[in-house]
């Protein structure tokens, strides 16, 4: 793992940083694991920093570190080797299955990112799941696969398919005609748009409801440090809305962060845009506010991993999330969606 930012370093475990551990007040410092290396899908958390939203409730100090997937990143809320993490639900629930208790306290993402895709150029136009029949469909290996699966199967073309693992190379194997098809996400699309393809997208948001991008915590940390969490997500809604309405600067942020990035500052702003304008909004924020959960995406994505044989143990899903420390008297909060109305 690599932490972002100058003079940040990996953290010890919960017990050596931080408060006496009572519950009383924010600690001073936190860290936040990313799900994978930063980009345009992260700029809550840099916005939020880099304008001190964070010190403004008392987080003095916010370390932001490249993670190594939504399942790593679980895991280590789960282990309390992080205060906070990037996550899935998908992943929320396979940890929980495992014995380890991350805990959902703020969803980012509040619709499923996966989606089907096929260059137009090779396959044709791509509008319904039916036409797949037949097709070679790749993906990477995991929940991606898990996912796309599920919805192959809901349109009754799973068995007709050729399914191959693209690993870490679906789009450049999907472009360069080595798939008829794939199984990625919405930053995939954008990746692959951004070489000149014409991509037509069918989104598994229509068939399993799923919660993307969320912030999880040990629920044992949660319990002890009630006020970090709360301040940790009002300075994070705040960050998102800040970062919606001045969309140019918050990749100028990113970018003073992680300079690599101004290589492919195009591609990171139009992630950022396709997040925020697709993915971020819901019925559930229209009326409980910015990060809730509702029961039905959770009930959805566990349905779709009990029948796919992934978790290991059963786990109720209703126990893996809460909406307890979003601060609904915060305008960021409560009024996010028509303070991002466009």
């Amino acid at each position: 793992m690599l932490a972002i930012g100058a003079g940040i370093g990996v953290s010890g475990c919960l017990g050596t940083i931080g408060d006496d551990g009572s519950g009383e007040g924010v600690r001073e410092s936190v860290t936040l694991l990313l799900n994978w290396n930063m980009s345009g899908l992260h700029v809550p958390y840099v916005a939020a920093r880099e304008n001190g939203f964070y010190e403004e409730e008392g987080i003095e100090e916010v370390e932001l570190e490249s993670g190594d997937g939504s399942d790593f990143a679980a895991n280590q809320a789960g282990l309390g080797n992080v205060e906070f993490a990037i996550s899935s639900s998908d992943q929320l629930l396979t940890v929980n299955s495992e014995g380890l208790s991350p805990l959902a306290v703020g969803i980012v993402m509040q619709r499923n990112p996966n989606v089907v895709f096929a260059d137009r150029d090779e396959f044709g136009e791509l509008t319904d799941a039916e036409q797949l029949e037949g097709a070679t469909v790749g993906s990477g290996p995991g929940m991606v696969r898990t996912m796309t699966e599920a919805f192959l199967d809901h349109h009754g073309v799973l068995d007709t398919v050729d399914y191959v693992d693209a690993g870490f190379d679906t789009v450049q194997q999907l472009l360069g005609g080595e798939i008829d098809a794939a199984g990625g996400v919405f930053s995939d699309v954008v990746d692959a748009e951004h070489q000149g393809a014409e991509i037509d997208v069918l989104e598994i948001q229509d068939v399993v409801p799923s919660y993307g991008h969320l912030i999880t915590t040990d629920e044992s940390f949660a319990e002890e440090h009630p006020d970090t969490v709360s301040a940790f997500l009002r300075a994070t809604a705040r960050g998102a809305v800040w970062g919606i309405e001045n969309p140019d600067e918050a990749i100028d942020a990113l970018v003073d962060v992680q300079p690599e990035l101004g290589e492919v500052r195009t591609n990171q702003a139009d992630k950022w845009a396709e997040m925020h304008g697709g993915y971020m909004r819901s019925e559930t924020v229209e009326t409980e506010g910015w990060g809730a959960s509702a029961s039905e995406p959770w009930d959805e994505t566990y349905e779709t991993l009990t029948e796919a044989g992934v978790l290991e143990n059963d786990v109720d899903p209703d126990d893996v999330w809460t909406n307890e420390y979003l601060d609904t008297d915060d305008e960021y909060i409560s009024e996010y969606a028509e303070l991002t109305e466009t």
